[in-house]
């Protein structure tokens, strides 16, 4: 299986599939820094920043609302979606 890259680019918004995508496991890190930023309750705005690299003040909406849909896709992952991963990253057949 081959490592996820360490700081991929993100969409506006996180895949809502309710299985693994390919895009779950290239972000597979983006969605452990956004869970331990959660965790640690760092605020939205330096996440937005850092992790998504999205400037909250030039694009408050964008920034907010690609935040809020990663962090949820990265909860998701904890309950749903890490089977995927722990079965050496394969995805299902779309069909």
């Amino acid at each position: 299986m081959q490592k996820p890259p360490l700081d991929p680019d993100v969409a506006d918004a996180a895949p809502t599939d309710l299985m693994l995508t390919p895009d779950g496991h290239e972000h597979t890190v983006t969605y452990l820094r956004l869970l331990d930023a959660d965790a640690e309750g760092a605020d939205w705005q330096e996440v937005a920043r850092i992790v998504l690299q999205i400037d909250p003040i030039r694009e408050p909406t964008r920034a907010w609302k690609a935040f809020e849909s990663h962090l949820s896709r990265a909860k998701w992952m904890t309950e749903h979606g890490y089977p995927h991963l722990l079965r050496g990253g394969a995805f299902p057949s779309p069909n």
